[in-house]
């Protein structure tokens, strides 16, 4: 068997979806998106697939994947690793058809019988948004304080972001796991005026204090609070997560499997993080084929404690002919996926009637004096 073709669809939200053939009729799928980026990322495939996999047996996966990270001799970032990941995640999902198991079971087998999900909450009035959520099952949810804050601010933002968490936490109570994202938003002087004025509201974790090119500061934070320090989302490969461990600022790693490397990458990320008793999250607010790429490598790791997720919601296309494999309790636990590869059968023909050249951009958020912030 070797592989004979392949397909690109930029696709509603922000997903890029690869479609890879084989001359044996199977087919397999892979979420190879950069968001914002998806036709720079389309371009990175293109080149990968065309020097590399076409004409290659698809079951030498790590063979393929050591060949496109190092024979282009300049490697990593941002596209690349992100067009790896999704040709990564295809492969996994043709050896899995071809050999009728789950990818987990090729990985090891299960570490788990399920796992759980949790749910963003956005929207005017956080408690509400929060609230919603878990009358839709989730007992875990994520939000971010909902204030764009200066370099250095004053009390009444840091007092904004308070009521906004504490609005959020008063309207699911206790009992939930409340995860507060800041996308890397707050400068370091901010981001340690919020570490303290927030940790009342117990959350389960700090995401993105900072921006990953000031990862080397976390551990000044980290030593700052008792709440768990989460990153990682735009990390890329092993070696940008090795220094992070090595400084014991991180409790949480939150790899993403269509940008770290794929599920090859994203396995051996989670087991460095092991070493270090780090705990993995993996980042996955992308399509259902990502999230169940995801989910194969939740299965088959001890460390894995919670997955994002965006597709059970009523605003985001869902590209499956079947989306029980994700029918999750009231607690927002879901078993573990049981059928071939991925565990899901893409809908092709709702891809293609999706398919647009419409590409999604990211925001541009400014502050109050017009410079640059992230979103």
């Amino acid at each position: 068997m070797d592989v004979t073709d392949y397909e690109l669809f930029e696709v509603p939200p922000r997903s890029l979806l690869l479609k890879v053939e084989t001359s044996d009729g199977l087919v397999g799928w892979g979420e190879p998106v950069l968001e914002g980026r998806a036709q720079t990322a389309a371009e990175a495939v293109r080149e990968l697939m065309d020097s590399y996999v076409l004409g290659a047996d698809p079951y030498d996966i790590e063979l393929l994947w050591q060949q496109m990270y190092r024979s282009g001799f300049y490697r990593g970032g941002a596209v690349l690793m992100s067009a790896l990941s999704g040709i990564d995640q295809a492969l996994w999902d043709i050896k899995g058809k071809a050999l009728g198991a789950p990818v987990y079971e090729l990985l090891g087998g299960k570490a788990r019988e399920r796992i759980k999900l949790y749910a963003h909450a956005n929207g005017a009035d956080p408690g509400d948004a929060a609230r919603s959520r878990v009358e839709e099952g989730f007992s875990a949810i994520k939000s971010g304080p909902g204030v764009d804050l200066e370099h250095i601010d004053r009390t009444p933002a840091v007092e904004a972001a308070r009521e906004n968490v504490r609005a959020m936490r008063e309207a699911v109570g206790d009992d939930v796991d409340l995860m507060l994202d800041f996308h890397g938003k707050p400068s370091k002087p901010m981001a340690k005026r919020l570490v303290g004025e927030l940790a009342e509201f117990d959350p389960m974790f700090y995401e993105e204090l900072l921006g990953p090119e000031k990862n080397d500061l976390l551990p000044d934070l980290a030593e700052r609070t008792a709440v768990p320090i989460a990153t990682g989302e735009r990390l890329y490969g092993r070696w940008e997560f090795k220094p992070l461990l090595e400084s014991g600022a991180v409790d949480v790693v939150q790899p993403d499997v269509s940008h770290a490397g794929g599920i090859t990458e994203l396995r051996k990320i989670a087991s460095m993080a092991e070493t270090y008793d780090v705990a993995l999250a993996p980042h996955s607010p992308l399509s259902s084929v990502a999230l169940a790429a995801s989910l194969q490598v939740d299965a088959c790791t001890q460390n894995a404690i919670i997955q994002e997720q965006i597709v059970l919601n009523e605003d985001v296309p869902n590209y499956l002919t079947d989306m029980s494999v994700f029918e999750h309790d009231d607690e927002g636990y879901v078993d573990l996926p049981s059928g071939p590869g991925l565990g899901i059968e893409v809908d092709e023909d709702f891809v293609r009637e999706m398919a647009t050249e419409d590409a999604w951009d990211a925001p541009v958020v400014r502050r109050t004096d017009g410079s640059i912030s992230e979103w």
